[in-house]
């Protein structure tokens, strides 16, 4: 780990619930205001949809800053250091995966860049499930693809795949790490190599694996994955594809213009006569790109490398008191799509008997501070199917920074919501329940206040 990294996450720490020392988040503690005047301290469990970054990652960024300049072909000090700085980036973020040494590291905006960057270099037909977020789901509507209906059971829908893949060919899987409705992670290796018994490669959406759970590509055999950085505390417009070289050095570049090219020629009457792509990364990354958004992609990848054993314990420690928690609470049904999966990372969705979802994430937040995630969470079929109802589920999700006594009054407020229900009015506003005359100053940075939705909830890869 660069030494910023190490001395700014030790100074930071805080401890888990074993006792070890992981790094702080920005806004841990930060004091939120209720409907009823008070303030609490706010208890983020919306991690799922985005996360605020580490205190170290913004170090990092706040570091880099002063020498910020265009990379590549930059004689200047300032160029010099930006390129050196997003090269290593890159070799950061391809440690973390367990990427092998001939495997290309793309950055793009966020997983769904990623997966769509992808599928304009897939060579034929791809298959996903119809568990996926809508990034796995939509990424290949413009070529061949179907979906396949997860079974009631992970080793009845392997067998599925496995019969899918023998019946028709396939150039591509594409599969979740873990869903993001209910946290549920797939046996990666055994479908990679179902994937390869079939001549077909595999592409894993890690959005909510990489934050929870080590990848290691090369040992699971894994051929891409997609992750992004607004889910690994750095929330700075940076994702990035790993994965094999061979598809994405011949394949359309994403978008054309400076810096994907080696040569262009332009013919006598002004037009370009002909163009010499550079191979990946390059013939995919054309623009100026975002070097303090892949740097903060490398400290967050960095950071959480040091510390990932002591995190997951953590965060299992907190899931298990979770579910426990859901479970004893009456009229609480919490939402699976598989019983035998083989983990479990910290997402938990679930509904509530007579309440609309978006009520009561509205009631959470207003009247105890609690930040969850309503509607479908961009995976509509999914969601569709486990709860049967038009409105959706509420989702409970944990990482870094979350605490025992986050969890305890997630549970408690709602024990108090089955029991007695809202003590404040709430409205359906634009399609999004809120408090009636709510009280709470909603533009405290002075930004131009709240903007008006219109219903969406989803959660953005």
């Amino acid at each position: 780990m660069p030494t910023l990294i190490a001395d700014a996450c030790a100074a930071t720490a805080t401890a888990t619930t074993t006792g070890a020392a992981l790094p702080a988040v920005l806004g841990a503690g930060l004091p939120v205001p209720l409907v009823d005047g008070t303030t609490v301290p706010h208890a983020n469990l919306d991690l799922a949809a985005s996360a605020p970054a580490l205190t170290c990652v913004a170090d990092r960024v706040n570091a880099l800053l002063p020498y910020h300049a265009s990379v590549h072909r930059g004689a200047g000090y300032a160029s010099t250091v930006c390129t050196a700085a997003l090269e290593a980036a890159r070799r950061t973020v391809g440690r973390f995966v367990g990427a092998r040494t001939d495997d290309v590291v793309v950055f793009t905006r966020n997983t769904t860049d990623a997966l769509n960057l992808l599928a304009g270099a897939v060579p034929g037909s791809v298959l996903c499930l119809d568990v996926e977020h809508h990034a796995t789901l939509l990424a290949w509507r413009g070529g061949s693809h179907r979906v396949l209906r997860a079974a009631a059971t992970v080793d009845s829908t392997l067998d599925d795949l496995r019969d899918s893949l023998a019946a028709t060919p396939t150039a591509l899987v594409a599969v979740t790490g873990a869903s993001n409705v209910t946290g549920e992670v797939l046996p990666l290796a055994e479908i990679a190599r179902i994937a390869h018994e079939a001549g077909a490669r595999i592409v894993v959406d890690a959005a909510q694996l990489a934050p929870h759970r080590r990848v290691d590509i090369e040992a699971a055999g894994i051929d891409y994955v997609a992750l992004s950085g607004h889910k690994l505390y750095a929330p700075f417009g940076s994702g990035a594809l790993i994965g094999r070289r061979d598809w994405l050095d011949v394949a359309t570049p994403y978008l054309a213009g400076g810096g994907a090219v080696q040569h262009v020629e332009v013919a006598g009457d002004g037009t370009a006569a002909e163009v010499s792509w550079a191979p990946a990364p390059h013939r995919h990354e054309a623009g100026t790109p975002n070097v303090p958004g892949a740097v903060a992609l490398a400290a967050a990848c960095d950071a959480l490398d040091a510390v990932f054993d002591d995190a997951v314990a953590h965060e299992h420690a907190l899931s298990e008191r979770l579910a426990a928690g859901l479970e004893g609470c009456p009229g609480v049904r919490p939402l699976r799509i598989w019983h035998d999966a083989p983990d479990r990372v910290g997402v938990h969705s679930f509904v509530v008997d007579g309440h609309p979802a978006g009520l009561v994430a509205a009631y959470l937040s207003a009247e105890h501070g609690i930040s969850v995630r309503d509607g479908k969470f961009c995976a509509h079929p999914l969601v569709d199917r486990l709860t049967g109802w038009a409105e959706g589920a509420v989702r409970a999700s944990l990482g870094l920074g979350t605490t025992e006594s986050d969890v305890d009054r997630l549970v408690a407020a709602l024990h108090e919501l089955v029991a007695d229900g809202p003590r404040w009015d709430y409205e359906v506003v634009d399609g999004r329940w809120v408090p009636v005359e709510d009280p709470r100053d909603l533009d405290p940075l002075g930004f131009g206040g709240p903007a008006g939705g219109a219903g969406h909830s989803g959660c953005g890869h």
